[in-house]
């Protein structure tokens, strides 16, 4: 007979806690799903998400399902709720696809067509009724009074208010469809969404993604940016249409980058004057963050209509793609999570 093992086997270490800021993007967004399913998958604690526009309906889709069943449950709600945003697609959509065979996601010609209309004419007369099958999806799929009273995941969800043009963080508690809609309503495309009188539009504008709350109002001081616009791209732009879809990438990622950079600024100005010195209680709250990034590289060079191509073979891909950049950064830095930061805030955006 063998030896009875007086020792136990060890077990393998939980997952260190996270704070996730997720970027907007469009269907773009599918590539944040592939992220989270990862992460998911290798039970990674949650504390705060901050989302905008498509990083919103990310994060309301996790927590809605994190109510109902933990880490599984919110894997199965983002899968819902993108196969939903993939129902949710014209079959002539599709058609166009496959016969345009575009390999960069980009839309087909005359998809091309009636969005340039969209420079002509407001979404209010060329959508009086305000038809959005994005409502539909979400009404459907989500159950906000649950995660309002129910979810433990501080959740920041970013819209413009277009009178100010403050941003507005709608939390846990506050959230709803019309909140939710807000953060990803593109004013040339869909009506401006009102709330107790005041008219929202996307969160971009102000916030892709906010970072602040998950520095204050959070107790992990790991926070993962998961950012769907790369930080740098290999060459400038030059025709008319890559000048366009930059434009509108620097137009979105403008209040993000000046945070972080504000932010890499207050760090050195701290560390200029670390020595004899005390440091007061928001000091040691900056000094202690640990930031890590993820960006989706391979989307440097996607057309600039895939962020709208919500075909259900696009999405796929994207998931995968996501998930594959998440399983190498888990690989590569899991072991850091807890212990040390893998970004160099300053460098990269001081």
């Amino acid at each position: 007979m063998f030896a009875r093992r007086w020792w136990k086997a060890k077990e393998a270490p939980a997952a260190p806690a996270l704070s996730l800021a997720l970027q907007g993007g469009g269907a773009h967004g599918a590539y944040t799903w592939g992220v989270l399913d990862r992460l998911l998958e290798d039970d990674w604690r949650l504390d705060g998400i901050s989302g905008t526009s498509a990083g919103a309906m990310n994060a309301v889709a996790l927590a809605d399902g994190w109510v109902r069943g933990g880490a599984e449950g919110a894997r199965e709600s983002l899968a819902g709720f993108w196969e939903a945003v993939a129902d949710s697609t014209p079959f002539e959509l599709d058609l166009l696809h496959s016969l345009n065979g575009a390999s960069d996601g980009s839309l087909p010609g005359p998809m091309n067509m009636m969005l340039g209309l969209t420079r002509l004419f407001s979404p209010y007369q060329l959508n009086p009724f305000d038809l959005n099958p994005l409502r539909d999806v979400v009404e459907a799929r989500f159950d906000f009074e649950r995660i309002r009273s129910q979810c433990r995941l501080r959740l920041f969800i970013a819209a413009t208010q277009v009178r100010t043009g403050k941003v507005r963080l709608f939390h846990t508690a506050e959230l709803s469809a019309d909140a939710l809609l807000a953060s990803a309503c593109l004013p040339t495309l869909h009506h401006a969404v009102e709330i107790d009188g005041e008219a929202y539009w996307d969160g971009g504008f102000t916030a892709n993604p906010a970072v602040y709350p998950l520095i204050y109002d959070c107790t992990t001081p790991d926070i993962l940016l998961v950012l769907l616009n790369p930080l740098r791209h290999p060459d400038a732009p030059r025709s008319a249409d890559d000048i366009a879809h930059r434009s509108m990438e620097l137009g979105f990622s403008t209040t993000f980058l000046r945070e972080m950079r504000t932010l890499a600024q207050a760090r050195a100005y701290m560390q200029e004057g670390s020595g004899w010195l005390p440091r007061g209680r928001l000091e040691r709250k900056l000094a202690g963050l640990r930031f890590h990034l993820l960006e989706a590289e391979e989307l440097a060079d996607a057309g600039r209509g895939s962020k709208l191509n919500a075909t259900r073979a696009f999405l796929h891909e994207l998931r995968d793609l996501g998930r594959a950049r998440a399983a190498r950064w888990i690989r590569t830095h899991r072991a850091d999570v807890g212990r040390r930061e893998t970004l160099d805030v300053a460098e990269v955006f001081a």
